[in-house]
């Protein structure tokens, strides 16, 4: 006992106490910075109509995923297209609580339970995917590079050829891994045999989940690089620079329980690299615009959470089955 608490309780529970314990330390730092009234005013001047949609476009940008899963595992996922969102969106709030990436693990054990997939193999797709995310996520920020130089003919030609790289390499993926299986040190075989086992067979599979994820991660960036620029954050380019600095804060192995801290810190990094906050009142309002950028993103992903549990019984109630998406 420590206290009264049982050990095991206190060592069982550890993530959730330091999620808990950062986001409350998170919140009153904020409140003592600025104070949560001055950061909630952003969005009175932005306007309900534009927080909706905005928000409605964030959430649909998670069916676009669940598809893309849908897509990549046809036959497991077939006629459950409802329960697969909810995997998605429950793999999504977990990798957005859980602190260090803890919440990615999560996804093979729930499409093994759910679908059957083998765990290795649903660690490879993940892992295929991710990269495919970070990508498309690289080329959709790219329009900020291309802004920076005034839409430069040779930056937009750089940056199409950027964009469909994954498709030009993929013809050749087999010799470049059996290339990387001789050239790479022993240690890192297993990481090859991984991404080797996660790429689709065949060209069509893999020029689908290319276009989701680009569809999927061009409208996020759009989407938050529009919020920013709406809360006074300029030039544009840095726009773009503060959504693709928030975004990339969420997929590093350093990612803060519920992104509090970290997500508004690569916003303001990535702007800041385009020559937003350049001085005392801009850089003021580019902590403030990061930051209920970063609730918006909050709020989506507990929208799409939500929506994932509720949409399956309301269709059960309207078809009078005990599941709806089976």
């Amino acid at each position: 006992m420590t206290d009264g608490v049982p050990r095991n309780w206190l060592a069982k529970n550890r993530m959730v106490l330091l999620a808990v314990a950062v986001i409350v330390f998170y919140a009153v730092f904020v409140q003592w910075i600025w104070g949560w009234p001055s950061i909630l005013a952003g969005w009175r001047e932005v306007g309900f109509g534009t927080i909706l949609a905005a928000l409605t476009l964030l959430v649909a940008t998670y069916f676009v995923r669940a598809h893309r899963m849908h897509d990549y595992f046809p036959r497991e996922t077939a006629g459950r297209f409802l329960r697969l969102f909810r995997v998605t969106q429950v793999h999504n709030i977990l990798n957005i609580m859980l602190p260090f990436r803890a919440g990615e693990t999560s996804f093979p054990l729930l499409m093994r339970s759910e679908f059957g997939v083998p765990l290795a193999h649903g660690t490879s797709a993940l892992l295929v995917l991710r990269l495919l995310d970070l990508h498309a996520l690289l080329a959709a920020a790219g329009a900020g590079l291309i802004m920076e130089t005034g839409y430069a003919l040779w930056a937009c030609g750089l940056w199409i050829l950027f964009l469909g790289s994954p498709l030009l390499v993929f013809p050749f993926h087999d010799p470049v891994l059996r290339a990387a299986r001789r050239k790479l040190p022993a240690k890192f075989s297993k990481l090859v045999d991984q991404i080797a086992d996660g790429i689709p067979q065949d060209l069509a599979t893999f020029v689908r989940a290319w276009a989701l994820t680009v569809l999927n991660w061009g409208v996020k960036v759009l989407v938050l690089a529009w919020v920013l620029a709406l809360m006074g954050v300029g030039p544009l380019a840095a726009c773009f620079g503060g959504a693709l600095g928030g975004e990339l804060s969420s997929v590093l192995p350093v990612h803060a329980p519920g992104g509090v801290g970290t997500y508004p810190a690569g916003i303001v990094a990535g702007a800041a690299a385009f020559g937003a906050g350049e001085n005392a009142d801009g850089l003021a309002v580019l902590a403030k615009a990061s930051i209920n950028t970063h609730l918006l993103m909050i709020v989506s992903a507990l929208a799409g959470t939500g929506i994932s549990l509720v949409l399956p019984g309301l269709t059960d109630a309207g078809s009078g089955r005990i599941r709806g998406d089976e």
